[in-house]
């Protein structure tokens, strides 16, 4: 088994490294994040839905499981005994793994939440369990061509296709973004900024950058948080206005969609708004929005699932920029295969219930 993913790993990234459009035609990425309580049925339900598309790979922002507590599509599956503290804390990322990941029939690029650092988890642990696609040749490959000594797996990476550069930063804890982190992110960027081939810098991570409209639970909430995000936004800033690339910034963290997330007076104020997205509908218990949200994000939206599914060059659009469509699953794409498994009153929990944001036809709380 182990040979098996392996090759399929080295298959599907090779492929992946060489990209499948040449730069300037338009092709397809999918990205969204928080996979835990019901994403073992929204998850498989995402890669049986992008299936339809073109996207090239899926992009997870984090928050894979709950580990402080039994996700509900473990604790309640159909059939299933409900396991105790020490068989969930040993089989929770086996869990994800077999569950999730492999739905996926495209390149599964990994980002770490601040619920994979949850005790007894460690950041540590992650890499290790992890380490196939965290280390998966396009990242690799990209790691010693930045530095041909750098062995050191990281949270945090980056890889370039077709004239893009993917970043992705680790705030999964609050000593983040640490001095180490942002030496190496500043190189990625001076890169970058002087290479005429890269026309666009994708930055995803799990919390947003600090003093977005979804101030409340984002770097804004600790003090190391607050200073590096800012020096990473501004760092950002300075590629757009400066390097004139085009740069776009997704998080997820808050399960919940919304759109133009830097349109906050703080940004206006000190130095402009970047384009930013905040996609947390991958399976976690649902959000309220933020007050007067719709005043600024005109597609916001709780109490949904599904995903970003982002064109690269559309139609008449500048080389480099992207177009961004979400796309809502309903209860209806949920494949008989998972219906199955878990069972149809799960799954109705999962779309109806799995929320902190009640509907009339929804109240929170656990399945029974």
């Amino acid at each position: 088994m182990k040979t098996t993913l392996i090759a399929i790993l080295l298959f599907v990234s090779t492929a992946f490294a060489q990209g499948n459009a040449p730069q300037g035609k338009s092709w397809q990425f999918v990205f969204s994040g928080d996979s835990r309580n019901c994403g073992d049925i929204v998850m498989p339900t995402i890669a049986q839905d992008m299936s339809k598309t073109n996207a090239q790979f899926y992009w997870h922002l984090g928050d894979l499981r709950a580990i402080y507590d039994f996700d509900e599509d473990i604790m309640n599956r159909a059939g299933a005994k409900r396991p105790t503290i020490n068989d969930y804390e040993n089989s929770v990322w086996q869990d994800m793994i077999v569950s999730q990941i492999n739905a996926f029939k495209v390149p599964f690029m990994l980002g770490i939440g601040n619920h994979e650092t949850a005790a007894p988890k460690t950041r540590a642990d992650y890499l290790i369990q992890f380490a196939d696609w965290l280390n998966m040749p396009v990242l690799k490959e990209q790691r010693l061509k930045d530095d041909p000594n750098d062995h050191k797996l990281r949270a945090y990476f980056h890889w370039q296709r077709d004239g893009v550069d993917f970043i992705y930063l680790d705030n999964a804890t609050t000593d983040q973004f640490d001095a180490a982190q942002m030496r190496w992110f500043n190189r990625v960027m001076d890169r970058a900024d002087a290479d005429p081939t890269i026309t666009t810098v994708v930055v995803g991570m799990h919390e947003a950058l600090p003093d977005s409209l979804s101030f409340d639970h984002s770097m804004s909430d600790y003090p190391t948080g607050v200073q590096s995000g800012r020096l990473v936004y501004q760092r950002l800033l300075k590629s757009q206005n400066q390097a004139k690339k085009l740069v776009y910034v997704f998080a997820s963290h808050s399960h919940f969609l919304m759109d133009n997330i830097f349109n906050s007076e703080y940004w206006k104020a000190n130095g402009g708004v970047l384009p930013g997205w905040i996609v947390g509908t991958a399976g976690a218990v649902r959000y309220k929005l933020p007050k007067d949200t719709e005043k600024y994000s005109p597609i916001a939206k709780t109490n949904v699932y599904g995903y970003m599914l982002v064109t690269v060059n559309p139609p008449g659009q500048p080389t480099g920029s992207m177009k961004f469509d979400f796309q809502e699953l309903k209860e209806t794409d949920v494949s008989a295969d998972v219906q199955t498994k878990f069972g149809a009153d799960l799954v109705h929990w999962c779309f109806e219930k799995n929320s902190q944001a009640p509907t009339p036809s929804s109240t929170p709380g656990k399945a029974n």
